[in-house]
């Protein structure tokens, strides 16, 4: 039996690629000054403009997508008899993943006989879309809801999402560094590595002296880490540094190319976190990467 796949706009999917691959999307909002906005459409955002503006010092602010935006959109597809499978962003750094549980227990309720999983994938941007993206494969190839969701489970624990950021005052506005690490940081131009752990947790592990050593430190993780490279479809997001993301692309093809390679920009909701100049790697590993 089909069934509809759900995500958020943190998966960072392509929208002419959601369309292909029949995937539905609910939105986070973001805060400019007294406007706020969402961005459905990735492929029509404006990146250059919204990173320069950041640069600038323009004041991005985030919500949380509450309980009653997801009992209103799953009961979009619910109320047509649809089963569905809700691919989330990582509980380890919003909250929104705990809403769309409370809003599935009451639509539980009102819907006794659909399904209605959700999968925390412990990640965000290309480290969430790509599970929604295998979720459309193995739909596509006949699973149920049950089985794909199950398999997504297992899955995600072998999820390895690495980036890199150009301005660690963005993580210190965040709480990631002291106010004087990171302006040491910055003189000194260190630039350090931050990985997704085993809670879908942002942590960093290591930190290297320029930008270039810092994007070849992601690709040495690569060469280290990834499994089965000719079967996947592995993520590069860069907040506004495409130059940099087709350097890490080549390199990427060099040792162990990929079956293929997706590169998007950053999203403006996660993008806002991360900062301009962030650029971020996610592929799949063996059970235990996370932990590396």
């Amino acid at each position: 039996m089909s069934f509809t796949i759900l995500t958020d706009t943190s998966a960072n999917i392509p929208t002419s690629l959601l369309k292909e691959r029949d995937i539905y999307v609910i939105p986070y909002y973001y805060s400019i000054g007294e406007k706020q906005y969402s961005c459905l459409d990735t492929e029509g955002f404006d990146g250059e403009k919204f990173y320069k503006a950041m640069r600038l010092g323009a004041d991005i602010k985030t919500s949380a997508i509450n309980f009653q935006s997801y009992v209103d959109f799953f009961d979009k597809f619910l109320r047509q008899g649809q089963d569905i499978l809700f691919v989330s962003m990582s509980s380890g750094i919003s909250s929104s993943f705990h809403c769309s549980e409370i809003a599935t227990m009451e639509l539980k309720a009102k819907y006794p006989d659909r399904e209605i999983c959700l999968c925390d994938t412990l990640g965000a941007s290309l480290g969430e879309g790509i599970f929604a993206l295998k979720a459309a494969d193995y739909r596509d190839a006949g699973m149920s809801v049950k089985e794909v969701h199950n398999r997504l489970e297992k899955e995600k624990a072998a999820m390895y999402q690495v980036f890199t950021v150009d301005d660690l005052m963005y993580l210190k506005k965040t709480g990631r560094l002291t106010g004087s690490a990171a302006i040491i940081g910055n003189m000194l131009q260190v630039k350090p590595i931050l990985k997704g752990n085993e809670n879908g947790e942002i942590v960093n592990f290591a930190k290297v002296i320029g930008r270039k050593k810092a994007i070849d430190s992601l690709v040495h993780r690569y060469n280290l880490l990834v499994q089965n490279p000719e079967e996947q479809l592995v993520g590069i997001a860069h907040a506004d540094c495409a130059e940099d993301a087709e350097y890490l692309a080549e390199q990427l093809n060099k040792k162990k190319p990929p079956k293929e390679i997706l590169t998007v920009m950053y999203e403006p909701v996660t993008g806002s976190h991360v900062g301009p100049g962030t650029l971020a790697l996610f592929f799949m590993g063996d059970g235990r990467v996370r932990f590396r």
